[in-house]
């Protein structure tokens, strides 16, 4: 990094000779936490950039593609969500647009490193300011070990994760979805960042291998996000009872207020899989 530009390649990918060159007119913060190192940058085409250990965590001007639709995906399935937690989720911006919705009457959040909430609450406001709404309880603490202590009390559970390395590795593993299974009640819905159809084919194919054996609905859809590997990020759609096309609720999804990327076609639209990807799930 210098302050002229960033080059930016995951790093699983980079050695792959995969990279996304942005050109970053200053480093507004740089610190080092328990866990990763946490950079804010500022980009003229994409605003205030977050960066830990390097990796590209959001923009301001992408960010709304993948907030909007882990949150409002499931939120508009279930039928009548109260109790949400949000595993990781240190920026905000989940949780944001968790609270558009009313019947909602407690937002849970486990993150793990409380210096990203932090530097967000000082760069990103917009998003980190959802923390301070008197529906959402924050926790510091490894979101497996905070699963392994609840049982049947979630009626929707988010995991915005950052890549399975580092902190978030735990958060990918046949046991942690075990433990997401039992934390949700009995017809509860989980959903969880992961990673790209393009880039990370066979690690979603290892993963889909076990939730399929813990969920009995389990789908995998997508969003556009131009600053995160090939230009898309895909999500794991788990539930109990409900399933993510048939039992949507357009009308919830269309008195949501300030959107700029989800509404009820785009809803539809994400569980629509290429070709190619019919052989990783």
């Amino acid at each position: 990094m210098s302050q002229l530009e960033l080059w930016f390649g995951e790093q699983y990918g980079r050695e792959n000779g995969r990279y996304l060159q942005i050109k970053v007119d200053n480093v507004l913060e740089k610190i080092r936490s328990p866990f990763q190192e946490i950079c804010v940058v500022q980009s003229p085409a994409f605003g205030k950039i977050l960066l830990n250990d390097g990796i590209i965590m959001l923009t301001e001007a992408d960010e709304a593609g993948y907030h909007e639709m882990i949150a409002h995906v499931p939120l508009c399935v279930h039928p009548a969500p109260k109790e949400v937690l949000v595993i990781g989720g240190g920026d905000g911006g989940t949780v944001r647009e968790i609270i558009k919705h009313s019947q909602i009457n407690k937002v849970e959040v486990c993150e793990i490193d409380e210096k990203v909430v932090e530097v967000c609450q000082r760069h990103f406001p917009k998003l980190a300011s959802s923390f301070d709404y008197q529906r959402v309880h924050l926790h510091f603490q490894d979101g497996a070990q905070f699963l392994a202590t609840k049982e049947n009390q979630y009626d929707v559970i988010i995991v915005d994760s950052s890549d399975p390395i580092g902190p978030g590795s735990s958060l990918f593993t046949a046991q942690f979805y075990q433990s997401i299974f039992h934390s949700l009640k009995e017809d509860g819905i989980a959903v969880s960042q992961l990673e790209s159809i393009f880039w990370h084919a066979d690690f979603i194919q290892s993963t889909f291998r076990f939730i399929k054996k813990i969920f009995p609905i389990a789908s995998y859809y997508y969003t556009m996000v131009p600053t995160y590997p090939s230009g898309m990020i895909g999500f794991s759609f788990c539930s109990k009872k409900y399933d993510p096309l048939l039992d949507f609720l357009p009308e919830r999804a269309k008195e949501l207020p300030d959107l700029k990327y989800y509404h009820t076609d785009i809803h539809r639209a994400a569980f629509v899989l290429p070709a190619f990807s019919r052989d990783i799930f």
